[in-house]
């Protein structure tokens, strides 16, 4: 088998997220994974240094795109404002494999006690990658760290809509990402 075939990194991800759902995470090897994915283990290794850390694949780009998008928002916008534009930053890079595996990473992840600690740890990073693109656009802190917040309860909450609405929707991951984040805004105001 070829050792850098093209496509090699999101095949080891579809490999790994199929067989987390058929087997388990604990059952599942990364000889299996490789297998699967039609790749050597050392390929595997070149691109994630664990299996755990294939379902947090893209966390870096996600984290780019969205203090990017932070970044890059009009000057004068409001702390979730510039948020909204992060979202729809990575919105626009997400794709219909991201969407198609959405559900079964969920599922990984809800069985796997592991996985919800990383998971965890992708959202606090995410999270404070955010908070210091609005601290950088002159947003006090505890105002940064609250929208960053609600950025990232709000990609999470759109993600997982738009994973399991009808495939034939029109509607994109901005979509639901920026409802998310609506619905969390009027949900705060209404905290008095």
């Amino acid at each position: 088998m070829p050792r850098w075939e093209p496509g090699a990194r999101e095949r080891l991800v579809v490999a790994a997220v199929e067989l987390f759902t058929e087997r388990g995470y604990d059952a599942t090897t990364v000889a299996q994974i490789a297998e699967r994915a039609g790749v050597t283990k050392s390929t595997l290794f070149r691109y994630f240094p664990d299996k755990r850390e294939i379902l947090a694949a893209g966390q870096e780009t996600l984290s780019q795109l969205l203090t990017e998008g932070i970044t890059e928002a009009p000057a004068g916008v409001t702390p979730l404002e510039a948020v909204a534009v992060g979202l729809e930053r990575v919105s626009d890079a997400m794709g219909q494999m991201n969407r198609d595996l959405g559900p079964r990473i969920k599922a990984a992840i809800a069985a796997s006690a592991e996985l919800r600690e990383r998971d965890a740890l992708k959202s606090v990073g995410l999270a404070a990658s955010m908070a210091h693109a609005l601290t950088a656009r002159g947003v006090p802190e505890t105002t940064a760290q609250l929208a960053a917040e609600l950025g990232v309860l709000a990609f999470k909450r759109g993600y997982t809509q738009w994973s399991i609405d009808e495939r034939d929707s029109e509607n994109t991951l901005a979509h639901y990402a920026l409802a998310a984040l609506n619905d969390l805004r009027a949900a705060s105001a209404a905290l008095g």
